[in-house]
């Protein structure tokens, strides 16, 4: 199940934001404020997937047009939640007039083919610094016009 995210959400969300980046790297630098790094200046939405359980297994967020802070847990990766947070995030652009665009790690080759399956378009490729040792290489994307998008 996706669903808004709620102020109660965020310690689980911190969690596993965690978690994902011991596992993947993602975010590139740990923020100092993890629950403020969930929760940029700009925040249009944010929404999180729940396993069977109902624990928070996935998170994705929307500032004005830019889709971010996507991420599902390491052992739940695999079930399609990350499909189901992008397909949610982008109808929910879709229905305010925005159609989202999105920046990605080069290096992060699981959420660039989750974004390609999905028909998202590359618009162009930049070094940027996201305060690490050194300058990410950076992929941008724009969601597919609505009612044309593959499956993943």
């Amino acid at each position: 199940m996706i669903r808004p995210r709620g102020a109660r959400d965020l310690p689980a969300c911190v969690r596993l934001l965690r978690a994902v980046h011991l596992h993947s790297g993602y975010p590139y630098t740990w923020p100092a404020d993890p629950a403020g790094w969930l929760t940029p200046e700009g925040l249009t939405g944010a929404w999180v997937a729940e396993d069977a359980d109902g624990r928070v297994a996935g998170h994705a967020a929307l500032c004005g047009g830019e889709m971010n802070r996507l991420f599902v847990a390491p052992e739940a990766r695999g079930r399609g939640l990350g499909g189901r947070l992008l397909r949610h995030v982008t109808d929910e652009a879709a229905a305010g007039g925005l159609r989202p665009v999105l920046a990605v790690n080069a290096t992060d080759t699981a959420a660039i083919a989750l974004y390609e399956r999905w028909g998202w378009r590359l618009v162009r490729i930049e070094r940027q610094d996201w305060g690490g040792p050194e300058p990410v290489t950076v992929r941008h994307y724009e969601a597919p016009p609505t009612g044309h998008r593959t499956r993943g």
